[in-house]
């Protein structure tokens, strides 16, 4: 009998150890680099944050075409009307009629320059910021996508691991009625089940939390990113 218990007990824990094998060997086979790349451009079309960047390069851009133009701001102008049959001491004129004059602020004018420069290295900096929260934003996904092969993994063991269970714990219960096993071995056969049950809702939990944390930067749910 006792050789009968020993050998049961080899036989779960290689199934335990193959198990845990085959899920460490096929975690990288699982990575799908084709649907992870429309995982990223997913997140980058909805996140907000994205949107938030495009937005600051937009306005960079629109202040810097602004710049360009309001050279025309150091420039006034403006007329005079002097009638034929006036005389004017206080602007005395030499023509009659209508004259135009412009007048030039040349501190305002001479600073143009620099403000459009200005202008223009802010369009460079929104656009630096945005590659870079492009490539945070990539490095998320991906993160997030592991995170969730790597749990779904850890769930098909915990499931293996208590189908093993179940199987041992019904093998027991059949030597235990026919009086070839003891109570003591069936129940920790039992208690070992109650356990491996746990750690299989703690699986299922951390999966699901894994999707959520990647469906939050994608914007939208896992499935309908075909």
């Amino acid at each position: 009998m006792n050789f009968k218990l020993k050998l049961l007990g080899i036989l779960l824990v290689s199934s335990f150890f193959v198990q845990q094998v085959r899920a460490q060997e096929t975690l990288i086979p699982d990575i799908n680099y084709g649907y992870l790349e429309k995982l990223i451009a997913t997140a980058k079309k909805n996140y907000p944050e994205i949107k938030v960047r495009q937005a600051q390069v937009d306005a960079a851009r629109a202040t810097y075409h602004q710049a360009n133009v309001s050279w025309l701001d150091a420039f006034t102008a403006s007329y005079i009307y002097s009638p034929k049959s006036s005389l004017n001491l206080i602007q005395p004129t030499i023509f009659n009629g209508y004259q135009l004059s412009i007048s030039i602020n040349l501190g305002q004018f001479l600073a143009k320059p620099f403000a459009s420069k200005a202008a223009k290295e802010a369009v460079k900096v929104a656009q630096f910021q945005q590659q870079e929260y492009d490539l945070q934003l990539a490095a998320i996904v991906k993160r997030f996508y592991f995170q969730y092969l790597a749990a779904q993994a850890d769930l098909r063991l915990r499931s293996g691991a208590v189908i093993d269970g179940q199987t041992a714990v019904k093998q027991l219960k059949y030597s235990f009625q026919k009086g070839e096993t003891t109570f003591q071995v069936y129940n920790e056969a039992l208690t070992s089940l109650y356990q491996q049950g746990g750690f299989k809702v703690t699986a299922e939990l951390a999966m699901l939390t894994a999707k959520t944390n990647l469906e939050e930067v994608l914007g939208v749910k896992l499935e309908e990113v075909k």
